[in-house]
């Protein structure tokens, strides 16, 4: 990947070079559209809705989907240079046995650990700069992504507006990742495979398990039209057959992917299943529960040791796109104190910004006790403080039907599927909102529209 002569546009270039009259109307479709473009779909937020969505220009785009694939080879290499195995892994991260379920400590690390990965990037003077990879088949925010952009492109075409720029939904994550789900476990036209949730998680809708499932059903039909029988289940209620083959929903299945995390899953007698047939190897799953510690932040600060050690063009690759990443040890406390302003501190295995600690956001006393803690806690990495650019969205207020123009933060989560690239997930903020971009702060979040 040789990026170094791509000149980022800025994040609002794309959607400003679109004719301002255009711009006018794609706004007012989406605001006049908003219930039918967001039914259904992910938030806790009862205020906003977006008007349009977030645009890329389409040559941005593949040069951020070839970035993040090449970070996440350096990312794995990085943990391959250090552990042979999954075990090997888990106890250099210093991950407990038995605190990610589902483990083999004897499987080996291969690259299909990289078959399902979405790093979280954020833009900083127009840069990509890459904070965290989810690397994992439980990467939520697929199908609300693929649902609204194409809500959105839909509303637009029974406008007449599609005909006067060419306006197209990036790849759907949702079709990519059937795609190397079949290709992946080697399964035949019309396998049966189950999409296994924890419905006790915390993610909106799991408490309506019935009406979430029914929700999903064009889900099970983007299964069937890659040759798969897709059955959503909870994974509390699979049981193994007398030949231990996993059975969901009354039926044997011939494979299974999970959308929950494997540190996080809620104990059950399902979940002692599946770890049974998986240990027999009667279940074939995508993907191992061995990419869950690839995703490990700590192997930031390793890619940043080797960093000088690798080829040039991945070394300056780092350099540009990752920040700079160190692990919270006794011996570097005292420079982080010293440093708070330019620092963040994370729990590694972390998720959903819990226990994030921002320097600047924090006074010294808050910030030093917070280390501290973190230090006799373990397993957490100091980060430089990146600073995300806002960017101009339009919004719709749900109660006053009111259109309100605003800078926010923004993420994009480009999916890689079978190292394909598959569209990406945003997660805006809104009006008033502070800089943490989570669904419990009330995120908002979107796909992507691309422009040629």
């Amino acid at each position: 990947m040789n990026d170094a002569d791509y000149r980022w546009p800025t994040a609002a270039r794309a959607w400003l070079d679109l004719p301002a009259p255009l711009r006018a109307e794609l706004v007012a479709a989406g605001a006049e559209s908003w219930r039918e473009i967001f039914d259904g779909r992910a938030t806790y937020n009862k205020q906003w809705r977006l008007a349009r969505p977030p645009v890329m220009d389409e040559t941005s785009l593949g040069v951020l989907n070839a970035v993040s694939d090449r970070l996440a080879q350096l990312v794995f290499e990085a943990c391959r240079r250090r552990a042979g195995t999954a075990g090997e892994l888990r106890r250099l991260l210093n991950v407990p046995d038995g605190e990610t379920r589902l483990l083999d400590d004897d499987e080996p690390l291969t690259e299909a650990l990289l078959a399902a990965f979405r790093p979280d990037v954020l833009l900083s003077d127009g840069v990509p700069r890459f904070v965290e990879y989810n690397i994992d088949s439980s990467l939520g925010g697929a199908f609300d992504a693929d649902t609204t952009v194409r809500r959105f492109v839909e509303v637009y075409r029974r406008r007449g507006l599609t005909g006067r720029a060419r306006l197209t939904a990036a790849p759907s994550a949702v079709d990519r990742r059937f795609a190397a789900i079949r290709a992946g476990l080697g399964l035949p036209e019309g396998a049966r495979v189950a999409m296994l949730i924890d419905f006790d998680a915390e993610y909106p809708g799991l408490d309506d398990p019935q009406r979430f499932v029914r929700l999903l059903s064009p889900v099970v039909e983007r299964a069937a039209a890659f040759g798969l029988d897709l059955v959503v289940a909870p994974v509390s209620g699979v049981t193994l057959d007398d030949r231990s083959r996993l059975v969901a929903d009354g039926a044997p299945v011939d494979g299974v992917f999970r959308l929950f995390v494997p540190n996080r899953i809620t104990p059950s007698a399902g979940v002692a299943a599946l770890e049974a047939g998986l240990a027999a190897g009667t279940v074939p799953m995508w993907v191992s529960t061995a990419a869950w510690l690839i995703a490990n932040k700590q192997a930031f600060a390793w890619l940043w040791e080797d960093a000088d050690a690798l080829p040039a063009a991945d070394r300056d690759l780092v350099h540009r796109y990752v920040p700079r990443t160190w692990s919270l040890t006794p011996e570097r406390l005292d420079r982080a104190v010293a440093d708070r302003h330019d620092l963040v501190a994370k729990p590694a295995d972390g998720s959903a910004g819990v226990d994030v600690l921002i320097g600047r956001e924090a006074d010294d006393d808050t910030w030093r006790d917070g280390l501290v803690r973190a230090v006799g806690r373990g397993g957490f990495i100091l980060q430089e403080y990146v600073r995300a650019d806002d960017v101009p969205l339009d919004f719709v207020h749900i109660e006053t039907g009111e259109t309100v123009s605003a800078d926010v933060p923004y993420s994009i989560a480009p999916y890689l599927f079978g190292r394909r690239a598959a569209g990406a997930c945003i997660r805006t903020g809104f009006p008033g909102c502070d800089g943490v971009l989570n669904l419990a702060r009330g995120v908002l979040l979107s796909g992507l529209l691309v422009v040629d």
